[in-house]
């Protein structure tokens, strides 16, 4: 799960930072920033703005996808689901929780997402 998601991750970041115009960081090197100042003061922070949102859908996408983990090897929170129903005959209400487990999970998430990018967007 960590490599797969880490590829995303590394994209999005990448996509941001291409994001900033090239004369960013012309402004910044002739204004006597070093690469590293430059990058740390002046791209990355414009950046930010542009990779909250794919960033928080794939964390969202992580919490979702830990559930596909369990048909594989991983024991999560589906998996002990399975395992509970298997053993009480109660499949349907285990389910309900465990759908309902993963929306506590994953709401405050999203809001948490869309909290950052309100106010990210106001600062501009």
């Amino acid at each position: 799960m960590t490599i797969y998601t880490s590829s995303f991750i590394a994209e999005a970041i990448r996509a941001g930072i291409l994001s900033v115009p090239k004369g960013q960081m012309e402004a910044a090197r002739s204004s006597g920033l070093t690469y590293g100042q430059a990058m740390r003061l002046v791209i990355l922070p414009q950046a930010v703005k542009i990779v909250i949102p794919p960033l928080g859908n794939q964390f969202i996408n992580l919490v979702k996808n830990s559930s596909i983990l369990a048909v594989v090897a991983g024991l999560d929170l589906m998996y002990h689901g399975d395992l509970i129903s298997s053993r009480t005959f109660v499949v349907f209400d285990v389910y309900i929780f465990v759908a309902a487990f993963y929306l506590i999970l994953t709401i405050p998430l999203s809001f948490g997402v869309g909290y950052l990018e309100k106010r990210l967007a106001k600062s501009n």
